[in-house]
């Protein structure tokens, strides 16, 4: 799973958020390392709902705009955990394998 995906997912794990909202969870959620653009954002909502990982939770009319809002759905939250916990065993082997690195002068 690439990065911006596992962020996007991620962002909708605390609940339904419109475009806007993703892309400042998922700035935050990064610390600034990632910024999604407009499309790149609206191109991986629409991939994303089409493989049944977020789903349209509603929408609503502001200021004569429609506002779409996502929420993870069941299949995004399975994903989102199991590429939670391979993250997780891939930086615990990193972390062993510095821990018993040899010093070096």
């Amino acid at each position: 799973m690439r990065e911006p995906t596992f962020l996007i997912l991620t962002a909708l794990a605390s609940g339904p958020l419109h475009g806007y909202g993703v892309m400042q969870e998922v700035s935050a959620l990064s610390q600034g390392g990632v910024t999604l653009r407009t499309g790149t954002l609206y191109g991986a909502l629409d991939r994303l709902t089409e493989q049944g990982l977020i789903e349209v939770d509603r929408e609503e009319a502001v200021d004569g705009r429609l506002r779409r809002y996502y929420r993870l759905a069941a299949p995004g939250a399975t994903a989102l955990a199991t590429e939670a916990a391979r993250l997780r065993r891939h930086a615990d082997a990193a972390v062993s394998r510095l821990n018993t690195r040899p010093a070096t002068a």
